[in-house]
């Protein structure tokens, strides 16, 4: 149970005419391949008649030029990128799910992890209903259409469903004639939307992903609300709006997104920046050159040499053609990454007191790893500042930490973290300043739960077994 799990990202456009419109999807999708390396897929929809196409691996593996034509023209299509666990790998949990149903067909993504997922599975299964993935987006398929069956629209059932789900979710939901994008009542997880020059409507995870489809950021999704696309333009439905307090993720802006993004008006960047200056006045130390850990480290390594007026340089050369650490599925196969997708500079480091700065410590493994190349390249000493507060707690929203025994600041003091990362010195960013990242004057509407374990919903018993135990394949004795 120790990798971090479920992070992934959602695209839709709605056109009101008929194009390569998979292509489109494709462009999205690529721009979102940061936040799930595991598996995409797409649903096309061209006149009622949806084609779909998903499986294991990344965005330009999966959609070669001759599945994309296979997918056709369209007006109206969602993608999705994941990233799974060892438990979960392959072609089983991809998404978007696609149901055929008495009254039409739906296609559905989603991003986040619902905290009352093993009652409504239970519940579900015992009303004689059969599951093929572990994901939460095959039970929000599973109850959006039962309410669908009883409703006019498919914007009345998901705002019947919102009241049975619970957690964090973003959706992206395609019918023949719309589509819809949804928000968890808490934000936890991002959505915005965008609108092309020839008035083709687009959703995404992040804002960056808008660009690639020409379309101009217009706003974030309010926590709660859905938001319909339709031939007659845009309907807002806002039943579920202000009823919890806002709690967007706090690490989208320390690591998920990219630094190009704007989440919920916040540009990203200037948020990884902040939190650099932050880490310079809360823990300041001599030394020669400040480094930043690619990609995520490095605006903040940007904010500490400008408020501590330690020079910058590029201590770290990335190989841009190995995906995230973070995300490789097994344990081994994130420590031979790291040997490969990173190369000291050893003009940078050489006889020089490095601060290295990284976005988290999460189990040590690549900052040990680091460290030790830093090392070998001749740096004299090394500091290590993290951009975020330490992990002290399971995440049940998407970032699934799911115990806290793989934590290593659970397990250690600071002063033996250090030593077991082999730096010589490591401090944390505060949780106050951890607060104050996307909102300078101190706004408390951000989930932090990881760091200080102040969870913005209920967390339910059986949430803490989570859905693993329906892992494929296994039976209940």
């Amino acid at each position: 149970m120790s990798e971090i799990r479920e992070e992934c990202g959602v695209f839709g456009i709605f056109s009101k005419s008929t194009y390569d419109i998979a292509r489109s999807v494709y462009y999205g999708l690529f721009a979102l391949q940061h936040r799930g390396q595991e598996s995409c897929g797409i649903v096309v929809n061209d006149n009622g008649l949806f084609a779909s196409y998903k499986d294991a691996g990344i965005v330009n593996d999966v959609f070669t030029p001759e599945v994309l034509e296979s997918l056709g023209q369209g007006n109206i299509a969602i993608g999705h990128v994941r990233y799974g666990t060892a438990d979960e790998k392959g072609r089983t949990n991809a998404q978007p799910i696609v149901v055929n149903h008495i009254k039409g067909r739906m296609a559905l993504a989603n991003n986040g992890s619902l905290t009352n997922y093993v009652e409504l599975r239970e519940k579900l299964e015992l009303e004689g209903h059969i599951f093929h993935s572990t994901s939460d987006a095959e039970i929000i398929a599973n109850i959006l259409t039962l309410e669908r069956i009883k409703t006019a629209s498919i914007e009345d059932a998901l705002n019947n469903a919102m009241h049975i789900i619970k957690g964090a979710y973003s959706l992206a939901v395609m019918t023949a004639t719309k589509l819809v994008a949804a928000r968890d009542e808490n934000g936890i997880r991002p959505l915005c939307y965008g609108e092309t020059e020839d008035g083709t409507y687009v959703i995404a995870s992040e804002s960056c992903a808008l660009d690639s489809a020409g379309a101009k950021y217009i706003r974030d999704l309010k926590p709660g609300e859905i938001v319909v696309f339709e031939k007659e333009g845009i309907r807002s439905i806002t039943d579920h709006c202000n009823k919890r307090t806002p709690s967007l993720c706090v690490f989208e802006y320390i690591y998920f997104a990219r630094p190009d993004s704007i989440i919920d008006g916040v540009s990203v960047h200037e948020a990884r920046l902040r939190a650099g200056a932050f880490l310079a006045t809360e823990h300041p130390v001599e030394a020669d050159v400040v480094i930043g850990v690619p990609d995520s480290g490095i605006d903040a390594a940007i904010g500490y040499s400008r408020q501590s007026g330690i020079p910058y340089g590029v201590g770290l050369i990335k190989n841009k053609y190995i995906g995230r650490t973070f995300i490789a599925p097994k344990q081994s196969d994130r420590e031979t990454l790291v040997k490969i997708k990173l190369n000291p500079v050893s003009s940078t480091v050489k006889g020089k007191r490095v601060i290295l700065i990284d976005d988290s410590i999460v189990r040590g493994t690549t900052g040990k790893k680091i460290v030790k190349l830093l090392r070998d390249a001749g740096a004299t000493g090394i500091h290590m500042r993290l951009a975020s507060p330490t992990f002290l707690n399971p995440c049940y929203y998407g970032t699934d930490i799911a115990s806290r025994e793989v934590l290593l600041a659970c397990n250690h003091t600071i002063e033996e973290m250090a030593k077991i990362i082999g730096v010589d010195s490591l401090a944390f960013l505060s949780i106050d300043n951890a607060r104050r990242l996307a909102c300078p004057e101190g706004c408390a509407n951000y989930c932090l739960a990881c760091f200080d374990g102040i969870y913005p919903t209920e967390i339910y018993a059986t949430q803490r077994k989570k859905k693993y135990d329906f892992r494929i394949g296994e039976t209940n004795q």
